[in-house]
């Protein structure tokens, strides 16, 4: 069975696989006061760091996964 984390993740993979290459570079998500790109975002879910368990959350929060 899939943990919650895995399923957050593989739904924004999905999303970002979806993505046109020129929106990549927009920024989707600002952490602590720091903004995000599609692209930045998608390295640190892919590399499950502290920052991509972060983004993930506020992807959740916002209803886009």
């Amino acid at each position: 069975m899939k943990k919650p984390e895995e399923d957050k993740r593989a739904k924004f993979l999905k999303i970002y696989a979806n993505i046109p290459e020129g929106l990549r570079e927009d920024i989707m998500v600002v952490i602590d006061k720091k903004p995000y790109t599609w692209n930045i975002s998608f390295i640190e879910i892919e590399g499950n760091t502290l920052l991509g368990g972060k983004i993930l959350k506020v992807l959740e929060n916002m209803e886009l996964i």
